[in-house]
């Protein structure tokens, strides 16, 4: 099944109250955006501040990183999957034992509240690590590009649906026939802030991605809403 491209807004906010200001101008002009809801927000509000969200219709990615023994992350995924996002992630780096608990505890959280099972991806690397970082910080002597593809053969056997990866690494992805969900991306012209792997949307879309997923381009932008508009443009 072939899925619609999306611009998803990284919501990286520190609180209910000033996620629903930055939201009231979209609902305003009548839009509701697909939504990447973090460890920053999550660890404020808890679960409740996606139950709301879902609603009120929004689409949903909670985006919590699991990387933990199998057992810990099967669990884990139990509880998001009764929470009816449409996606999740954790980190391809916990190995194919603790993606395979997480498919498997996520499809039994979902079934037991008659849910569809949202969309499994692995985190391939973070896009703020380059080449540098990999091999002199993590050890890593692979080119990035290599290891971001070996995590993503891993997670395609472990029964994710896709990957988070760079915009510059998606279309290896898509080769595998996974999905492509990509951060690190910005308009031209903004600032690169902690990213180092970046991409515009129109790159991103291009390239293979499905979803895209644009952060401080909408939320700093003063038009949050005419942002938000032009990356959906582009793709």
């Amino acid at each position: 099944m072939k899925l619609q491209k999306e611009i998803i807004i990284a919501c990286d906010f520190a609180s209910k109250k000033e996620l629903y200001a930055f939201l009231a101008p979209f609902e305003k002009a009548g839009l509701k955006p697909f939504l990447k809801i973090g460890m920053e927000l999550f660890y404020r509000e808890g679960p409740a501040i996606v139950e709301e969200l879902k609603a009120k219709g929004a689409k949903i990615f909670l985006d919590l990183k699991l990387h933990d023994i199998p057992n810990t992350v099967g669990n884990a995924m139990k509880n998001i999957g009764r929470l009816g996002v449409e996606i999740t992630n954790l980190h391809a780096a916990g190995g194919i034992a603790m993606m395979k608990a997480a498919r498997k505890g996520l499809d039994e959280g979902a079934a037991a509240v008659g849910a569809k099972s949202p969309i499994l991806l692995a985190i391939t690397q973070l896009t703020s690590i380059d080449d540098a970082a990999l091999k002199d910080e993590l050890l890593i002597s692979s080119p990035l590009k290599n290891t971001v593809i070996h995590y993503a053969k891993n997670a395609k056997t472990a029964g994710c649906d896709g990957v988070v990866c760079s915009a510059l690494e998606v279309s290896e992805m898509n080769k595998l026939g996974l999905i492509g969900l990509t951060p690190g991306i910005r308009l031209e012209g903004d600032d690169t802030n902690d990213q180092k792997r970046l991409a515009t949307p129109a790159f991103a879309s291009q390239n293979g991605s499905t979803y895209i997923v644009v952060g401080r381009s909408i939320t700093h932008a003063k038009d949050a809403v005419g942002a938000y508009n032009k990356c959906v443009e582009q793709i």
